[in-house]
């Protein structure tokens, strides 16, 4: 198991997006933050059931992929990232400034 790291990081907050390879909902937050120009920590729990574990905790019992969190805080999966991309709301997490959800 290998963790990713997309581009270097800056003072931005750090992403960390748990997914497994075959999921069709984590390659698609996948490629949204890499459309964005996103440094994000992917951690790929496809076969690390450790991981998988330590990612179901840190969600609060959320089993499915990908769990997304933005400087610790949960965001959720692909459909909660995408909703808050329609709704404005990302841009303003992803540069450091909390916008209401």
């Amino acid at each position: 198991m290998t963790d990713t790291i997309a581009t270097a990081a800056d003072s931005r907050p750090l992403v960390e997006i748990y997914h497994k390879t075959w999921c069709p909902y984590s390659r698609a937050a996948l490629a949204l933050l890499d459309d964005k120009g996103v440094a994000y920590r992917a951690i790929d729990v496809t076969d690390d059931r450790a991981r998988e574990r330590e990612m179901i905790e840190r969600a609060a019992g959320r089993r499915t992929v990908p769990q997304i969190f933005i400087d610790g805080a949960p965001v959720g999966g692909f459909d909660e990232l995408a909703r808050r991309d329609r709704e404005g709301t990302l841009d303003g997490l992803l540069a450091g400034r909390r916008k209401a959800a």
